[in-house]
Formats: C-alpha cells, structure tokens, sequence
C-alpha cells in the first residue's frame, strides 16, 4: 500500500472518528434545564402538559434523571412569588431556561439576560420588549408564540353560535402584560356580533370569587376568559353561578368547561421540548425564529351544556375537535 494511500486512510478514519468522539462526549454531559411555571405542579393539567414536555425530550435522547436534571419552579397563581423564583432558578446556572406564559417569561429575563430562555406560549412578544422579531429574536429567548389575539374572533363566534341569545358578555382578564390588548381584540370582534362587552379584572386568585359577583352585577349573559395561566377555580365558579363560558384552552374544557377554542397546549408542549433540544445541541436563541402554533382545537363539553340547559348545534359539534359527552 502507497505511504499517500496510508495517510488518506488514517485521516478518513479520523474524520470518522470526530462526529463519534463528541456524541460521546456531548452523550457525557449532564445538561441542566430550570422550568419556571405560573401555576401549581399540583394541578393534573399542569402535570399532564409537563409529561407531554419530558416526553418529547426523552425522545430527542434527553432523560431527566440521565443526562438531564430538571430543577422546576411554580408560583402557585400567585405573581408576584415569580422574580424570586426566576432569580433561584438562574442562581443554579441552568442550560436553559423553561418559562410558562407570559407572567414566567417576564420574570425569567427580568433574572438574565445571558442563559438561553425558551418561551412556553407567549402573546406579542415583539410588542411585550422579549424579542427583536419573531424571524431574527435577537437576544436570549425564543420559543413558541400562542397566537391567541388572532383567535379571539373565532372565540366570540362560537360563543354566539352556542348562546344566540346572549347580548352582554364579561371578559375576564388577571395580571398578564398581553390582555390588554386580548380585550380590544374582542371588544373588535364582538361589536361585530351585536356583542357588549363588559371589562372583569381579576388580578389575582383571591379576586376571582369578587369577579364572578361583578358578572351577576352586570347582569352578564356569558363569560369569555382571556388566555393566560390556567385557574381550576374559574370554572368551578362559573359552574355555581350558572354562567356559560368559552375559554383559549382546551385544558379548560377537561376540567369541566363549556367551550374552548385555540392553540393546542401539548402540540406547544413538544414545539417547546424540540427548541430546548437544539440550544442543548448548540443553537443560539438569538438565531432560532419565534415559532407559531402547529395546531388549534376546538373542544366541547356536551355534560357541562346540558347542566347549563344548553343545546350546542349539531353543526358546532361536528366542527369540534374534542368532544366531552
């Protein structure tokens, strides 16, 4: 064999060998993620989306407990807990930063200005200061958008479609950057209804109790709540007070809600664990575009209707996505 023939040999080898020796030495490496959530890890539905979120990791070859520690921080609905839970959170030096909806999202980059953030449903990012562009970030955050004010239409649409009747409906909003603009998105939408739309702020969870009588007081025909960090409690107190309401998440509708519609949390889920999986594998969020949703749903809850003496028309029902009987 030729000396050239040789050398050509050990180089191929060796170039070969590279990719091999740094997925041995990246599969070493045990990445370090802080998730930082608004509300309680006690919540089914909150346990169900972050096991949508694990799962999608462990299949991208991530595996909490491996090569993966998962150091996961929760407000418990209350907001104001979340600068100090962020700054815990950064003070552990994670990989990357998780941030749940809006409220987590401000805190986490309020905390760093440096650690990789992905962003976990946002509004309008641009228009909230996270990012420069939804093309080019430009800072460290990215993730996936919710897409929620351009769906507010469709929300009042089949609010009226279920209740024709209604005139007045409460539009409920908490302690979020984006509802602001949410509500003049349906107040919009609902003019051209025939709609009246009647401000509720709730900012907090002890407010909501407050909220609901404020929606008898206005004598409210129906209760459109804003997207924002799930709250087992409102449909609890839409139930007591007979009121109809239509939510953004489907997860609403499990819990024993009329009606949702919006961007699918766990398609979010799985968008959210694949953008953390490429900042592990060397992505620079400043370079990775703001995602939108892949999916929306639409979801019933046909138990809910016929205890609110409702009857959703057949064509709604052939519309939906999930159906709870």
């Amino acid at each position: 064999m030729r000396r050239r023939d040789v050398i050509t040999l050990a180089s191929g080898a060796t170039l070969a060998w590279l990719p091999f020796a740094r997925a041995q030495q990246s599969s070493r490496k045990v990445w370090r993620l802080a998730f930082l959530n608004t509300d309680s890890w006690e919540s089914e539905v909150q346990r169900a989306l972050f096991e949508v979120f694990r799962d999608e990791l462990r299949k991208l070859g991530y595996v909490d407990g491996k090569n993966l520690v998962i150091e996961r921080r929760a407000a418990e609905g209350h907001y104001e807990r979340l600068d100090q839970l962020a700054n815990e959170l950064i003070a552990l030096r994670p990989d990357v930063v998780v941030a749940v909806a809006t409220p987590a999202i401000a805190a986490a980059r309020r905390a760093t200005a440096t650690t990789p953030i992905v962003m976990w449903g946002v509004g309008d990012a641009v228009a909230l200061g996270f990012i420069k562009s939804l093309a080019h970030p430009g800072g460290n955050l990215t993730g996936v958008a919710t897409m929620f004010s351009d769906t507010v239409g469709k929300s009042l649409e089949l609010l009226h479609s279920i209740l024709p009747a209604a005139t007045r409906v409460a539009v409920l909003g908490r302690s979020n950057a984006t509802h602001k603009r949410l509500f003049e998105e349906a107040e919009a939408a609902a003019k051209t209804l025939g709609l009246v739309t009647i401000p509720i702020s709730a900012p907090s969870r002890d407010d909501l109790g407050q909220a609901f009588e404020t929606m008898v007081q206005e004598k409210c025909d129906a209760l459109f709540v804003l997207a924002g960090p799930i709250e087992p409690q409102i449909v609890l107190l839409a139930a007591g007070k007979k009121m109809p309401a239509i939510y953004q998440f489907s997860a609403y509708v499990d819990l024993g809600g009329l009606a949702s519609y919006g961007a699918s949390l766990a398609l979010m889920g799985k968008q959210t664990a694949q953008y953390t999986a490429k900042i592990f594998q060397g992505a620079k969020p400043a370079e990775l575009p703001v995602e939108q949703p892949v999916g929306f749903e639409l979801a019933l809850n046909l138990k809910t209707a016929a205890a609110l003496g409702l009857s959703i028309p057949a064509a709604v029902i052939a519309r939906a996505d999930k159906v709870i009987e």
